[in-house]
């Protein structure tokens, strides 16, 4: 059975392909910004993951969320670290914020135990 980190990665993948492969000179360029942003720099990569996070909550962009919990995992930051980040994106965003906090909770507890 395909769990949802699988679901996600493999739709996002898909996707990407798809819509990279439509040689978009300017889509390509985003996807590479983007790409860059997050590149070690004079800030470590998961300090950017981490910013990143707090904005997509912000935002409230679910996907967003799920990229940047599971790149911050993958970064090896804590559960405690996360706690704090999302606390301060529900802050910073309101409790409008609230059902994507729970979603985003939810993801981290599937990335912790789909690494058991």
């Amino acid at each position: 059975m395909i769990n949802m980190v699988d679901e996600f990665n493999s739709y996002r993948s898909k996707m990407n392909d798809k819509i990279l492969n439509e040689d978009n000179k300017v889509i390509k360029r985003i996807f590479n910004l983007d790409t860059n942003a997050f590149a070690e720099g004079a800030l470590d990569v998961k300090t950017k993951e981490l910013l990143g996070l707090v904005a997509s909550l912000v935002l409230r962009c679910d996907d967003c969320v799920k990229y940047h919990l599971e790149s911050s995992f993958n970064q090896g930051v804590t559960k405690a670290q996360i706690m704090e980040t999302l606390s301060i994106g529900t802050l910073v965003g309101g409790t409008i914020v609230i059902p994507h906090l729970r979603r985003a909770y939810e993801y981290w507890e599937i990335l912790e135990t789909s690494e058991a």
